[in-house]
């Protein structure tokens, strides 16, 4: 016995016929008798009697049909809840530093526009804190440029990104139309924390080239390093999307570095056991045509 059953018996009961049930459901009237014979057959009884081509409740009919209505309007009343409970999901997204700054904020607006009764939460933090947080469930989703580790991920990757080794304008090495790894050594360096995609990347290159830098500053904050370059304090790796405003206004030059070229995935990134609702899924749809 299935809702299905309640409801063919209910709309019989109520239109007085099977032919008139069935044009109500919009389905056959074998369907119908069908579904009314499985259960009579389920419970042992007669459900209906036919007098005079018309179909009449039996006692036994009448008890269903009482508790058949209350069941169909509770059924109702826990799909109108849980659809409700749909529309008003957290969606919580993780992101690291550089989607965090720069692509966040289109891919939220499409998800809103899209998904407006979603509410959805942000933490932005290094790739390494992200890919736990995902393991961990507390979040649904990840955004992150960089290398994930984890066998348990299901990774794709969205777009590229292209780390660059940036100075201020008025660094000695601003105005170079070539810099060598040579020409780096010993220089005074702004660094992200540990964790962080950029600085594993390339202070792996660094290392290879037995490049031996000073680091001055170290914070987990971008604009801070930003601005610490800017004044002049030393040289930096930073997202190429990181710098486009200050680039443009000539507050922080790309330094052209013989033989280097980084690029890395910035990828989605979900738990492969993780279930995926009609809101990640519409998510993951949104990020995958940034």
């Amino acid at each position: 016995m299935t809702i299905r059953h309640l409801k063919v018996f209910t709309a019989v009961a109520d239109a007085g016929g099977m032919s008139a049930a069935a044009k109500e459901l919009h389905v056959s009237q074998p369907t119908v008798s069908q579904a009314i014979a499985e259960l009579e057959k389920y419970y042992g009884v007669k459900l209906f009697e036919r007098l005079s081509q018309k179909l009449y409740l039996t006692k036994e009919g009448e008890l269903m049909l009482s508790f058949s209505r209350h069941i169909l309007d509770s059924f109702d009343r826990m799909e109108e809840a849980m659809d409700q409970a749909v529309k008003k999901t957290n969606l919580r997204i993780g992101c690291s530093v550089t989607v965090g700054t720069c692509l966040i904020g289109d891919i939220l607006d499409r998800a809103k526009n899209k998904m407006p009764d979603l509410l959805f939460s942000v933490v932005v933090a290094n790739s390494s804190d992200i890919e736990r947080a995902i393991l961990c469930n507390e979040v649904d989703i990840g955004i992150v440029e960089g290398i994930l580790k984890s066998s348990e991920l299901v990774i794709t990757p969205v777009c590229e990104d292209e780390l660059v080794v940036v100075c201020g304008r008025d660094h000695p090495l601003a105005k170079e139309k070539s810099v060598t790894f040579d020409m780096l050594e010993g220089q005074n360096y702004i660094s992200r924390e540990s964790g962080s995609a950029e600085r594993n990347q390339l202070e792996k290159i660094f290392e290879e080239q037995g490049l031996q830098l000073l680091r001055t500053f170290c914070s987990t904050n971008t604009e801070a390093i930003k601005n610490a370059v800017i004044r002049g304090m030393g040289i930096a790796v930073l997202s190429s999307r990181m710098i486009e405003k200050e680039r443009a206004l000539g507050e922080i030059v790309v330094l052209p570095i013989e033989g280097l070229k980084v690029t890395r995935n910035i990828n989605l990134a979900v738990h492969k056991n993780k279930y995926l609702s009609k809101g990640i899924r519409m998510l993951q749809e949104i990020i995958m045509k940034m």
